[in-house]
């Protein structure tokens, strides 16, 4: 495979998966990304690190750099840590986040993620809950990928998602940028 990498395996998704559940609503506390980005219209996301606004400066948002934990993200801090104990082990600093949920029969249409940030970041999934029939497609490979797993992909190829099964799939998905 060269559009797919796995980093790790065997993880233990269960405490990420009761802590989205404990919180109330919480696929409806954020929905920008499935009311502004036409690809993602069938995906909810609860977002962890989001780019900052205040560092926009007239730049379109897939070339700015900055980011932060979100307010939302308080409600999640297990995820959280996850995420910072990720980048440590992978030298890299924190970027963007959000926890997808794509209920069966959604798909995430085809698209790459152009920009100056996507450039120069590694995008990964974390699987924290899946069934046979969800698939990844990034060029000319698809893939299934397991609970518990982790993945590096390339986004910046033309890439997209499908859910034909018949529960919702959950990934934790972010970005990472190597440190120097």
């Amino acid at each position: 495979m060269k559009n797919f990498q796995l980093i790790r395996d065997a993880i233990d998704v269960s405490p990420y998966l009761q802590e989205i559940a404990s919180v109330p609503n919480a696929w409806d506390l954020n929905s920008g990304r499935k009311d502004k980005i036409k690809v993602q219209r069938e995906a909810d996301a609860i977002p962890i690190r989001g780019m900052r606004k205040s560092m926009a400066n007239g730049r379109k948002p897939r070339d700015v750099h900055e980011s932060r934990f979100t307010n939302t993200s308080k409600k999640f801090p297990k995820i959280r840590e996850l995420l910072v104990s990720i980048a440590d082990e992978l030298d890299s600093e924190l970027s963007r986040a959000k926890v997808v949920r794509l209920p069966p029969g959604g798909k995430v249409y085809s698209h790459i993620d152009r920009g100056e940030y996507y450039r120069e970041r590694d995008r990964y999934h974390l699987v924290l809950q899946t069934s046979p029939g969800n698939t990844l497609t990034c060029a000319d490979e698809t893939l299934h990928m397991r609970v518990g797993e982790l993945w590096w992909f390339d986004n910046k190829k033309d890439h997209a998602a499908e859910n034909a099964s018949e529960e919702d799939r959950i990934h934790f998905i972010f970005d990472l940028l190597k440190r120097q």
